[in-house]
């Protein structure tokens, strides 16, 4: 199968007929958007400091569409790192306004190497490696969730 196809298999499952995209916010939903196009993945919450320690760690796969956002209470700078992690994943930076600022591809299970994402990290999206780049998600990205707050979201509810 061409990379296109992969593409297009990608989105399908991501972002399909009856997707969030055209309805209301789920906190178990992700809306991504971009000049590139719009993606949609299905995500646990980490919210909490105990949840946030845990993240994906010893997991041994996770089906593609499907990731964890992390929810800072306030911006902050986030370093991430990948101990016990056993999955490559992509790392995806955003301010308080759901706005990618950074991403962090492919980065690779087991290495202790800190992560920086920025100093005003208010959200991290976690998803299988190399989906940031099959999608073309790049920095200026606007996430649709019911954790940003709607009253500056770059992209509301």
């Amino acid at each position: 199968m061409s990379v296109g196809r992969h593409l297009i298999a990608a989105l399908l499952v991501i972002a399909g007929p009856g997707s969030a995209l055209a309805g209301a916010c789920r906190t178990d939903i992700v809306d991504l958007s971009g000049d590139w196009g719009h993606a949609q993945f299905r995500v646990e919450l980490a919210d909490d400091a105990e949840e946030r320690a845990q993240g994906l760690m010893h997991r041994e796969a996770m089906p593609r569409g499907s990731g964890m956002l992390f929810v800072y209470p306030r911006p902050q700078p986030v370093a991430f790192w990948m101990r016990n992690t056993l999955i490559p994943l992509d790392m995806i930076f955003m301010d308080e306004t759901g706005t990618v600022t950074a991403l962090h591809e492919n980065a690779q299970p087991g290495d202790e190497t800190p992560v920086p994402g920025g100093t005003q990290v208010r959200f991290v999206l976690e998803i299988n490696g190399g989906m940031a780049q099959m999608l073309g998600l790049k920095p200026g990205t606007r996430m649709r969730h019911p954790a940003v707050p709607q009253a500056i979201a770059a992209w509301p509810c």
